[in-house]
């Protein structure tokens, strides 16, 4: 395993990463629809640069072929 992907990212780090808002990984975090994520106490949040891109290259259905379903 390569240095670079046992690197941690905290939530804003994370955010940068994926190229989203923090608030918007927040609320991922919160539906349980993004990236996983680590707990170190009750407030601090991190992530594996590793889990980062494994949950990237994970197909996903998009919301516009979910709707189309039902």
């Amino acid at each position: 395993m390569e240095q670079s992907n046992k690197k941690r990212l905290r939530s804003a780090e994370a955010a940068h990463y994926l190229g989203i808002s923090a608030s918007t990984l927040a609320k991922w975090r919160m539906r349980g629809d993004g990236p996983p994520f680590r707990r170190c106490g009750p407030r601090i949040v991190f992530y594996f640069v590793q889990d980062i891109e494994s949950w990237l290259e994970q197909p996903r259905l998009a919301q516009r072929d979910l709707r189309s379903e039902s």
